[in-house]
């Protein structure tokens, strides 16, 4: 495959990688490895599998549920945990046992609710809350729908305030419009410090709020470092958006998509072609095959 990247200098291209041996890639899924057909493309599975066969171990980290991501983790016979909501919930599908759980608590998820059924905001947001592994939503909209047959999953509309069956493990707010959601990030990042709530984007469309340990680059850390007796410089991590920042800036190589907003681009180390001229094949390529 021809390394598109490679011939057009981004801002990210300035970090330096990391020097060790690649031993864990660490892939995102919508709009990394998986683009507009929701599935994953057919030289990423190969390109995964060939470095699989070099003895490197596959994970994937996404803000998808756990339910939603697991296809994705098959398809890929990943034998390590799946990290799901940001990080929030780490899971090991062999054994069923949650290794990591971070959830909101009910009254952090309340204040949220509350602000986002304020006049102005009210009737132009979808609210989901996720609670042991289950959607949970006020009302069923348009966007609700749609959302769902995306992810493969089931709705469940109750009253958030009075019928709320545990804490919430993230809160997202669904928007048709990027730039109410730039203002409404905004806002909560005044009324929120990092140690209070991890706020993101995952898409331009969605607003997502957990835990404040609960990122990708902390779940990432654990997994490598804890469970794989693994360094940052012996990761590789590919994603796309916002969500993603944290866990390329963690790993030894860190890659952006080329379909990416350039302040993700910024953090990387390498930026591959878009998410559907197969760009995370171009980077494992790049980086663990030496293609």
């Amino acid at each position: 495959m021809q390394n598109t990247a490679a011939s057009h200098p981004t801002p990210g291209t300035s970090r330096s990688a990391g020097t060790g041996e690649i031993k864990l890639l660490v892939v995102d899924i919508d709009g990394t490895i998986a683009g507009n057909s929701n599935d994953i493309r057919e030289p990423v599975k190969q390109a995964i599998a060939a470095a699989r066969s070099r003895g490197v171990k596959v994970a994937v980290a996404t803000g998808r549920m756990y339910r939603s991501a697991l296809r994705f983790h098959r398809d890929l016979d990943s034998t390590l945990p799946l990290i799901c909501y940001q990080g929030a919930w780490i899971q090991d599908p062999a054994t069923d046992k949650l290794l990591r759980h971070l959830p909101l608590s009910k009254q952090t998820a309340w204040q949220l609710l509350d602000y986002f059924e304020e006049p102005d905001l009210r009737s132009l947001l979808s609210i989901n809350f996720y609670i042991n592994d289950r959607l949970y939503v006020p009302e069923i909209t348009d966007a609700t729908k749609i959302y769902a047959a995306r992810s493969g999953i089931e709705i469940n509309a109750i009253d958030l305030r009075r019928d709320l069956p545990g804490d919430p493990t993230k809160v997202l707010a669904l928007c048709q419009s990027p730039e109410v959601l730039d203002g409404l990030l905004g806002s909560m990042r005044q009324r929120y410090t990092p140690a209070e709530l991890y706020l993101t984007r995952s898409v331009a469309t969605f607003f997502e709020a957990t835990h404040p340990l609960a990122n990708k680059g902390e779940a990432v850390r654990y997994l490598a470092e804890e469970i794989l007796g693994l360094q940052s410089e012996n990761v590789l991590a590919i994603g796309d958006n916002f969500n993603d920042v944290e866990m390329i800036s963690y790993a030894g190589v860190g890659v952006a998509m080329g379909n990416a907003p350039e302040g993700v681009k910024a953090f990387a180390n390498w930026i591959a072609p878009d998410v559907e001229e197969d760009g995370a094949a171009a980077a494992i390529e790049q980086f663990i095959l030496g293609n």
